[in-house]
């Protein structure tokens, strides 16, 4: 799969986050990479053959307060190499980014 058709899925998987959730997203990217580095996977503890579907960095809501603000958005980014080696076909991948987009921002929500 081409990295943009990969990217419409990720933002079809955005577009469809319910409303409530939608309109309490702010200063966050979310990005494409094909892998996680060796550095990524050995911060987060993660030996192969182990690896990442997405990723989380940033300051989650719950520990944001008044003086939060003036700061690089924060980033989540989906791995695409990892979820087009194991999903079966594009239907399974599709879900496989759905679930990974929701799980990454429920870290941008304190969950």
């Amino acid at each position: 799969m081409t990295r943009r058709q990969f990217e419409a899925l990720v933002e079809r998987a955005l577009r469809r986050l319910p409303k409530t959730f939608k309109a309490r997203i702010a200063n966050i990217a979310v990005v494409v990479e094909d892998w996680a580095d060796a550095a990524t996977l050995a911060e987060m503890g993660i030996e192969p053959p182990d690896t990442l579907y997405g990723l989380y960095r940033g300051i989650d809501l719950t520990r944001r307060d008044a003086s939060y603000g003036n700061v690089l958005p924060d980033v989540v980014t989906i791995y695409q190499g990892p979820i087009e080696e194991d999903a079966a076909d594009e239907e399974e991948m599709a879900e496989i980014v759905r679930e990974t987009v929701i799980h990454e921002l429920g870290h941008y929500f304190g969950l």
